[in-house]
């Protein structure tokens, strides 16, 4: 008889505000200061909020002028890339002290594997703890980690106690944490599916894990099987250490379909700006980039343009990014969601190749 496996050993670590931590680290007078990385007063989107801005609500992919208004003493902060990527370097260096089986998500979290680890020690927990002390004395910076057996459970750990703490979810505990866990806290499930599953009577893991796979499948598709699993508590997905990234995109489903060309455009910034905020990041640059359009009754149409060098700057993104849009319009019926994507990835283009063609 085939003896079972013992349980996966997952730590996820997120970085507690980054780049508002970063700001206020290296900027004494900005510490305890409501302030907002990204963006300005009069445009753009909030990037990150420091702790002090959250409390006014004030959060990621939030129209600028929103932030003030929900903020009236809100500081912006331009975003230094290059400083956060630095650290981004030393925190993988951090973790590679405890094992290989890293998948970075972003410059600020990761999963890790430490199944079978470097120190030896039995305790994820331990080594979860021990990399938290030495971010904090390398950096000077906080880190939350959750821990526990599959990585679906350790995201949800690491948001419980945050900011600057541990949650552990051991197996025992896994089915029960999330059954009385609201659908809206689940990792995979945006806002626009939180409600539609809202509007099936579906609140709670527990009531999702009474619906069933046919169920779910009908009425979310593929994404059915995902969520039947993990409101049980089951994900099988692994670590992947060092995998290839093929393509940096996101995207929004919206509570309300859209109608209007402004409503459109005002509706892809940010989305723009989560896609460039990764794309500087991690110093990958794409000569492709695709325009995704859902419309209310599911039809998807997708419109791409790839230049002869790579998309150099945030502005070129946003040109390329409308341009698409605009040739979408106008609209015969609803949308639903959006999405961008860049792809065709390398590295950052040197600046005598910083030229794209916009004809479309």
């Amino acid at each position: 008889m085939a003896v079972a496996a013992p349980p996966r050993k997952i730590i996820h670590i997120d970085m507690d505000a980054f780049y508002a931590a970063v700001e206020q680290r290296d900027h004494p007078e900005l510490q305890g200061r409501p302030i907002a990385v990204g963006g300005s007063r009069e445009r753009g989107v909030v990037a990150t909020a420091s702790y002090e801005a959250r409390k006014f609500g004030v959060h990621s992919a939030m129209p600028s002028v929103t932030a003030k208004r929900k903020c009236p003493d809100l500081i912006f902060v331009k975003p230094r890339f290059e400083v956060y990527k630095a650290i981004s370097l030393q925190l993988r260096a951090i973790f590679a002290r405890f094992t290989p089986v890293i998948e970075p998500l972003s410059l600020d979290e990761a999963y890790l594997d430490v199944t079978g680890n470097l120190s030896g020690s039995a305790s994820a927990t331990a080594i979860a703890e021990a990399i938290r002390a030495k971010i904090r004395a390398s950096t000077g910076l906080t880190a939350s980690a959750g821990v526990s057996y599959n990585k679906f459970l350790a995201k949800l750990a690491s948001d419980y106690r945050k900011p600057d703490g541990c949650f552990v979810i051991p197996p025992r505990l896994g089915p029960a944490f999330v059954a009385t866990l609201p659908i809206r806290k689940f990792h995979g499930i945006g806002p626009a599916t939180a409600a539609k599953m809202n509007g099936l009577g579906i609140d709670t893991g527990l009531d999702l894990r009474a619906r069933s796979l046919l169920f779910l499948e009908h009425h979310f598709g593929k994404a059915g099987r995902y969520y039947y699993g993990v409101a049980r508590a089951i994900d099988d997905r692994p670590v992947q250490a060092d995998r290839i990234r093929k393509s940096i995109g996101a995207e929004n489903t919206f509570l309300a379909d859209l109608f209007s060309a402004a409503d459109m455009r005002a509706a892809l910034q940010p989305i723009i700006e989560k896609v460039w905020s990764c794309c500087a990041g991690s110093a990958l640059r794409g000569r492709t980039v695709t325009l995704k359009v859902k419309y209310a009754d599911f039809h998807q149409v997708t419109r791409s343009r790839t230049g002869t060098a790579p998309v150099a700057t945030r502005d070129e993104l946003a040109q390329v990014g409308l341009a698409l849009l605009d040739s979408v319009l106008p609209l015969a019926k609803g949308v639903r969601l959006l999405g961008l994507t860049v792809s065709s990835l390398g590295d950052e283009a040197p600046e005598s190749q910083r030229q794209l063609d916009l004809a479309l």
